[in-house]
């Protein structure tokens, strides 16, 4: 098994798009006005608007700004620089400023347009650089 992506279902799919298009600094590829990705070499970030979720059966299974148990996470090569690019942006949206982290990580937290929450990290120690590299220290 592996992870394909990660969807977010998104009330203003053209904003969120564009929010993304910002901060991951990636084009997104539209496949129809409800659904765009934004892929990476890693993964692919999927938005779908609510509209996608009539596709599935049902309008309730999945609520669009309301998501408090996930943290979309995105490594970064200098957290410091990518708050510095992108903090006219995420200013109204700041949950933490850039903070060294127990577990090895610089990381910049915030929330998007719709209240989903999102992690730019950068491992400054040993030990966290090994397990982004996929060594176990």
């Amino acid at each position: 098994m592996r992870l394909a992506s990660v969807r977010i279902i998104a009330g203003d799919i053209q904003k969120m798009v564009d929010f993304y298009e910002k901060i991951m600094n990636v084009k997104p590829v539209w496949y129809t006005p409800d659904f765009a990705e934004i892929k990476t070499p890693s993964a692919t970030l999927a938005i779908g608007s609510t509209q996608t979720l009539k596709l599935f059966g049902a309008d309730n299974i999945i609520k669009a700004g309301q998501n408090k148990t996930s943290i979309i996470e995105f490594f970064v090569e200098n957290v410091d620089s990518a708050f510095n690019r992108l903090s006219s942006l995420i200013t109204p949206y700041i949950i933490q400023f850039p903070t060294n982290m127990p577990w090895g990580n610089r990381s910049l937290l915030f929330r998007d347009p719709e209240d989903n929450l999102i992690n730019l990290f950068t491992p400054v120690t040993t030990a966290a650089i090994n397990r982004l590299n996929g060594i176990v220290t």
